[in-house]
């Protein structure tokens, strides 16, 4: 373990072990909170809510598999939200949210000035849901947004709501990672998809693994990337019904651009000043 990470997966937490979780918390010395798939009392889980409310440290919460289990629950994490400035990343996936859930926490996750990293995977959304994390998408120049998010495994979304999403993708100044992997997404889907990443300016990272696309899109993915410029440095296809050949090609097409960006990057550098390097810009991590 890291100092200042409390990791933790798949336990049930006593409340002494709640209570140094909060004391840390309230001491400021923990920048990563994970509780994975833990299970703890409705008190103690309220406990764990004030304490990130007034904590100044905590970069990363994880509440990953179930942990938010409840309305109530979701109404006291929107709570610490609330109090809450300096989260970057949270982590929900796999949490029975659904729509009426996300509505209660959306504005509190709305006006965090921190938030940039989001995983909604697995957590029951549906359009209505959608329309709710297109407004955490903001128009080009409106406001900060969310750079990462992740929206995997939420199959009741149709495509009028992934058709809305990908509007707000096009027109958001902010988002570089953008994760859709196992949701029933089709040709059809990718082909808009494709036309908003074609007119981001930020986007780096599709994962579009496993969502029923065909080479009839992959196609339109390739013409993408041969023939026009994108930020896109990394699209995944994996499981789908798309042939390894056009697989490989977009794989070249990214690697050659991404050379292509960092040997500029560099030569910019040099232009400016002789001793100095510019060296290519590294994907986010997770801390």
């Amino acid at each position: 373990m890291l100092p200042g990470s409390i990791q933790i997966s798949g336990e049930t937490l006593s409340s002494t072990e709640v209570k140094d979780i909060c004391e840390g918390l309230k001491e400021n010395s923990v920048r990563l909170l994970s509780l994975r798939g833990c299970h703890l009392s409705d008190r103690d889980f309220s406990q764990v809510c004030r304490s990130v409310s007034e904590t100044h440290s905590l970069i990363q919460l994880n509440l990953n598999l179930g942990v938010l289990a409840t309305i109530n629950r979701v109404k006291q994490l929107a709570e610490a939200l609330n109090g809450n400035r300096s989260i970057q990343s949270l982590f929900l996936h796999g949490s029975p949210l659904t729509d009426a859930g996300l509505a209660l926490l959306n504005p509190a996750l709305a006006m965090h000035p921190s938030l940039i990293s989001l995983d909604l995977g697995d957590c029951m959304l549906a359009d209505e849901g959608i329309n709710l994390i297109c407004g955490l998408l903001p128009p080009d120049g409106a406001k900060s947004g969310l750079k990462e998010l992740t929206l995997s495994a939420n199959p009741a979304v149709t495509s009028k709501g992934w058709a809305r999403l990908a509007i707000a993708v096009a027109h958001s100044s902010q988002l570089r990672v953008l994760n859709l992997d196992y949701n029933p997404l089709g040709d059809h889907i990718a082909g808009m998809l494709a036309v908003a990443v074609s007119s981001s300016r930020t986007l780096e990272v599709l994962d579009l693994e496993g969502t029923g696309l065909t080479n009839q899109s992959a196609e339109i993915l390739l013409d993408m990337v041969e023939n026009y410029p994108t930020a896109l440095m990394k699209l995944i296809l994996v499981e789908n019904n798309i042939s390894g050949e056009i697989q490989q090609q977009i794989c070249d097409l990214l690697s050659e651009g991404e050379e292509e960006n960092g040997e500029t990057r560099q030569l910019d550098g040099r232009s400016k000043n002789r001793n100095t390097w510019v060296p290519q810009r590294s994907k986010r991590g997770q801390l």
